[in-house]
């Protein structure tokens, strides 16, 4: 890289190499007029935090200061409060998790804690093995560290072993170096699947025969709709799995709290990274959190949340019956999204200007893959409009569907379309759409 600037930016030459990954959006405009009030919204998986009652929280904020100003107003550990990592490792139990507190680094979002992993194992060229479809920001961040995402195929129980023994063999074969598998294995982002319990012990048997670490990042665990989803792979395996946690889902997400529960040694150096990055994650935050799971019943109010998220789930499934039944869709039993499979010949990416124009917004397939594919597919996310509001947005969809269903029918009987493929250095979408 030569250190010469340009016309836009007199810096550009200065830049590290790896900043070539932090691509540049090109749905960033459709998505702020999206946010417009008349327009639907199924893009953003945000948490309908209005379900939490604001005195919960204002009173664990009295109580922190009146109990304990000094100190939440202070710097902390790089690891995290020990009263918050006891009752970190209470919400892991939900899901067969056992740990000690020592095991637990605190962090500033679950975010941070998956940049943090990949930060202390990625070289540039090293393969991260990830779900196809992945989560966008996961993708972004290896990207960023210069690796290279191998993705393996799911289906409707979660992630292919039979897949992710040939893609390891053949990654091996060709010399590479495989530094983790990423995955999101109960009420998977994008997809909504989750993982059997027979296909995580096949997993985990997998990358324990080839020595890869995996890293289970596990939001929506605690968000089942129908009956509790299989326990969480950290509660079988405790050397071979990171565990990515966060309160983003089940309690808000401005409180910017996360946590990794890892193998000693790993936790130990993530506790330095911890430190170079934040010098500790927030006090006060943490001070508030905790005061909140002591004297609050938490389990009933992420009760409330999976009662919420389930009549949108419905919703979002009974309008899709109604109004786009050739299509098909993934059937999720808790988080936040459905992933929706379109007609060969459409494109989610190239439909989304016309969507935004009919007043409703998705997110494309196209952003879940490192690879390019996905345009046939797209996000939709139920956990934050009302069921009236989803039942609308999958009507105006259905307008955009069938229109271009429509016009591609109109026009077939000229010449093929050429699909215009966008450039490698352009993501969709924004980061901050989760």
């Amino acid at each position: 890289m030569t250190n010469q600037g340009n016309n836009l930016d007199q810096w550009y030459g200065h830049y590290a190499d790896r900043t070539a990954g932090l691509a540049a959006s090109e749905v960033r405009a459709l998505f702020a007029v999206a946010s417009r009030p008349e327009v639907v919204s199924l893009a953003g998986g945000m948490p309908f935090v209005s379900a939490l009652p604001q005195d919960l929280i204002a009173g664990a904020f009295e109580r922190t200061m009146r109990d304990s100003g000094p100190t939440a107003l202070q710097y902390g550990s790089g690891q995290g409060m020990p009263a918050l990592r006891e009752h970190i490792l209470d919400v892991m139990a939900l899901e067969g998790i056992r740990g000690g507190v020592d095991d637990v680094v605190v962090t500033t979002g679950s975010q941070h804690a998956l940049e943090l992993v990949t930060k202390l194992f990625v070289n540039p060229g090293d393969v991260v093995l990830a779900e196809a479809p992945s989560y966008v920001t996961a993708l972004t961040v290896f990207k960023s560290f210069q690796a290279q995402v191998s993705h393996v195929a799911i289906d409707e129980f979660g992630l292919i072993p039979e897949a992710l023994e040939e893609r390891i063999a053949a990654l091996k074969a060709d010399g590479r170096t495989i530094k983790f598998l990423y995955t999101v294995p109960t009420f998977g982002n994008p997809s909504g699947v989750t993982l059997t319990w027979e296909r995580r012990l096949r997993v985990l048997e997998i990358c324990r025969a080839n020595n890869i670490l995996v890293l289970e990042d596990n939001p929506y665990g605690l968000l089942y709709f129908d009956a509790p989803p299989p326990q969480a792979m950290r509660s079988i395996e405790t050397d071979g799995v990171i565990y990515l946690g966060t309160f983003s889902k089940t309690l808000a997400p401005g409180f910017r709290l996360g946590w990794v529960l890892a193998p000693h040694a790993i936790r130990e150096k993530l506790i330095l990274a911890n430190e170079a990055a934040v010098l500790s994650p927030s006090s006060f935050t943490q001070s508030i959190v905790s005061e909140y799971l002591s004297s609050v019943d938490w389990k009933a109010q992420i009760d409330v949340f999976r009662g919420v998220y389930r009549e949108r789930r419905d919703a979002m499934l009974a309008a899709l019956d109604d109004y786009l039944p050739d299509l098909s869709w993934t059937h999720p039993n808790g988080g936040f999204y459905v992933w929706v499979t379109l007609p060969e010949n459409l494109d989610s990416k190239s439909m989304l200007p016309r969507a935004v124009k009919e007043l409703v917004a998705y997110t494309p397939g196209t952003a879940f893959f490192a690879d390019g594919n996905g345009r046939t597919n797209l996000r939709l996310s139920f956990c934050y409009p009302t069921p009236e509001f989803i039942r609308e947005g999958i009507r105006r969809l259905s307008t955009v569907v069938n229109g271009e269903l429509e016009l591609l029918t109109t026009f077939s009987q000229t010449a093929p379309l050429r699909t215009v493929r966008p450039n490698e250095n352009i993501i969709s979408p924004p980061a901050n759409l989760g």
